[in-house]
């Protein structure tokens, strides 16, 4: 059965996603293989006192590398990712750590005949629900489901479901316990029902924290930094950490590397055009194995490497085209078939303006700046140019805007759909996408694709090229410890970098996950200067710049500015509330007067404004806004109300239901869900609360 093959080999894994997702809420995505662990460390570490085994830990971690390696046969572990999966083993381990304290606690057991009645429930476990479910029905199979259980060959596989299955009813058990503490009230019921349904008609002001004065007029001192730094201390508790600054040398191959795997594509060229069993001798001579029979269009290759691909003259069955560059390798391709596929490929370039959707002034900012650049196209500006001038995306931004070739299901829905209903020139936009605004050249269209086997090899450092810059690194380092760091750096013109904050187990930023550079940073001494450290990305020379073992975030420099600019922000609020609510208090006052009497001031009208998402039409998504037009008395003029950027003055015309909507069927269908979320919502702050309070000491190498 393909589905009992299928829980063969992620049933170990469920069991430990579902340890520390608490009825599969959080799906993991594993991308790291195992390389042990050395030493004589017995003890991964103690939850409130319990010792956790490096055994255990290791098995856990074991599972995870053996499912990436089942499912990804293909894909190298670094060091970098190798401590991140650490992490996550590390983390999955505290967390049924905790579960079963709790367990313990609440005296929470199990059944056999609890297991037996839940499979053969309707609503069975969630590892059942998701492997024998009928797709056409959404009900469980149970033909299905019966078969697995009673064919012999799956029965150490159902004991292992069992403790699956074990793990999720013991969860339920422990929400049931905690659920005596909730319960939802009708008043709840039809707050949700107005949030979800509930159209407000106003009309506002809205006025920016800007038109309080400048920044200089509301000055801070150092006292009241310090006041409101231990005052708000917890917001700033983070794990032991460091700083560095780095020179980095990196493994980049050289155009001597790069012809060498060249040269070597060639000399098989002949061999492989010739009379060979393609599957032997792809997955003999090839990086990528699995290059046997695929099938390809132009989006598969970098514009380059497509143009040099798709001729006619390449395209005959039996070709052997290459060796092509693309992309930090080379492809050596044999063409058995060529057609038309079903689908389309494209290819654009595009102009992307980023902005903040909450922000109106940022929205109109973005929206000038769009009707410009258009405005500069249709003059006959070059859009290349427009690009490298004013695009966002930095990747394309350098070459006039090009994104390549692509299927309409590589771009996100509002991009494709604007590109593939165009016609190949036509500059098309401004389009809106999560992303930002887009505008859109649309170069050009293809529906050629090929059947074919592929030899690839990627293009590497070398020996030579690796030595060459451990060298160059160690002599730098040598340099820099005898005459200074920074000096050394300045006279050879190499670049300092700064890698801020990171924590024992954390990436380093700008690096990533690296074992080596936290090993130095938590064993040195500040000011202290690594040894040539030796990556895949190449050679690191670290000096450790920074040390923070207080569990709090330094008050230093960079946490002054940010605490000084809310406590600016806070004092600009108050004088703005005061202004706005001197306006209200005016004889006679109306939104129109007080628009017209102060510069800059627009008085804004809308229908249909939803409480649900705090959208209002015309104007933008501004929650606190609209959240404060909710509790506002129909027909008078509000107190100054809080918004995004500042404080507005409303007059609410209306709130209104839709037309036909029946509470009653509604009140029915959100009392259970909103239930649920609560519980579900208990659970999970009871169970931060655990964590934050647990005494978790972590003994890893």
């Amino acid at each position: 059965m393909a589905v009992m093959s299928s829980l063969r080999e992620k049933t170990h894994i469920l069991m430990y996603v579902l340890a520390a997702a608490f009825l599969g809420l959080i799906v993991f995505e594993w991308g790291m293989s195992f390389s042990g662990f050395s030493g004589k460390v017995t003890q991964a570490g103690k939850i409130n006192g319990k010792v956790i085994p490096m055994a255990q830990y290791d098995e856990v971690y074991k599972e995870f590398a053996a499912n990436y390696r089942r499912t990804n046969p293909l894909a190298e572990m670094t060091p970098e990712a190798e401590l991140g999966l650490r992490e996550q083993a590390w983390n999955i381990v505290v967390d049924q750590t905790l579960l079963d304290q709790q367990f313990e606690k609440f005296g929470i057991t199990l059944q056999d005949r609890e297991v037996v009645d839940a499979l053969e429930s309707p609503a069975p476990p969630m590892v059942i629900r998701q492997n024998f479910t009928d797709p056409a029905t959404g009900s469980i199979d149970r033909k299905k489901l019966d078969g697995a259980r009673r064919e012999p060959r799956n029965k150490e596989l159902w004991l292992q479901i069992e403790k699956i299955v074990r793990q999720e009813l013991k969860v339920n058990k422990l929400i049931r316990a905690l659920q005596t503490l909730d319960h939802v009230t009708g008043r709840e019921i039809d707050d949700i029902l107005s949030r979800q349904f509930s159209r407000f008609s106003a009309s506002f002001i809205s006025v920016p924290l800007s038109y309080a004065g400048a920044d200089s007029g509301f000055p801070v001192k150092d006292d009241e930094v310090k006041k409101y730094y231990d005052e708000h201390k917890e917001l700033f508790k983070q794990l032991p950490s460091r700083k560095a600054d780095f020179v980095f040398f990196p493994l980049t191959p050289s155009g001597k590397d790069s012809l060498a795997v060249r040269t070597e594509l060639e000399t098989i060229r002949a061999e492989f055009s010739g009379p060979v069993n393609d599957s032997d001798f792809v997955k003999v001579q090839s990086d990528r194995p699995t290059g046997i029979n695929v099938s390809y269009n132009r989006s598969d290759f970098s514009p380059a490497a497509g143009a040099a691909l798709f001729s006619s003259s390449n395209l005959k069955p039996g070709t052997v085209v290459g060796p092509i560059a693309d992309r930090g390798e080379y492809r050596l391709i044999k063409i058995k078939k060529a057609g038309s596929s079903a689908q389309p490929v494209a290819r654009a370039s595009h102009i992307l303006l980023r902005f903040n959707p909450a922000s109106r002034g940022d929205v109109q900012r973005v929206r000038d700046l769009s009707l410009f650049i258009m405005k500069q196209l249709q003059s006959g500006a070059s859009f290349e140019a427009l690009a490298q001038k004013y695009s966002a995306d930095p990747g394309s931004a350098q070459r006039g805007g090009d994104i390549g070739w692509f299927s309409k299901d590589r771009m996100v829905p509002e991009f494709a759909a604007a590109v593939f209903s165009a016609r190949p020139g036509a500059v098309v936009g401004p389009v809106q996408t999560q992303f930002g605004l887009h505008i859109i050249k649309v170069t050009g269209f293809d529906q050629t694709a090929i059947q074919c086997s592929e030899i690839v090899r990627n293009i590497r450092p070398s020996t030579e090229t690796v030595d060459s810059e451990r060298r160059l690194a160690t002599a730098f380092q040598m340099s820099a410890k005898d005459k200074g760091f920074d000096k050394i750096a300045a006279l050879q013109k190499l670049h300092v970098e700064k890698t801020g904050e990171f924590g024992r187990h954390t990436p380093v930023p700008l690096v990533g996950y690296s074992e080596k550079i936290t090993a130095f940073a938590f064993k040195g001494k500040e000011g202290e200067l690594s040894d040539v450290i030796e990556t895949e990305k190449g050679f690191y020379i670290m000096r450790l710049t920074g040390m923070n073992d207080t569990g709090y975030r330094l008050l230093d420099q960079e946490m002054k500015q940010r605490i000084t600019a809310e406590l600016v922000r806070e004092k600009k609020g108050v004088a703005l509330e005061k202004k706005l609510a001197g306006w209200v208090k005016a004889p006679g006052a109306t939104l129109e007067k007080i628009a017209a009497a102060n510069a800059g001031l627009k008085l804004f009208s809308a229908e249909e404004i939803r409480w649900s998402d705090g959208f209002i039409p015309g104007y933008g998504v501004d929650r606190p806004l609209v959240e404060a037009m909710s509790g506002l008395v129909t027909g008078k003029l509000s107190q100054p109300v809080k918004t995004i950027d500042g404080y507005a003055l409303v007059l609410l015309n209306s709130k209104t239901l839709p037309a036909g909507l029946d509470l009653k069927r509604e009140r029915a269908g959100v009392a259970p869900q909103l239930l649920r979320a609560k519980q579900e919502q208990l659970f999970a702050e009871y169970f931060a609360s655990l964590r934050k309070n647990a005494k978790i000491e972590d003994f890893r190498p």
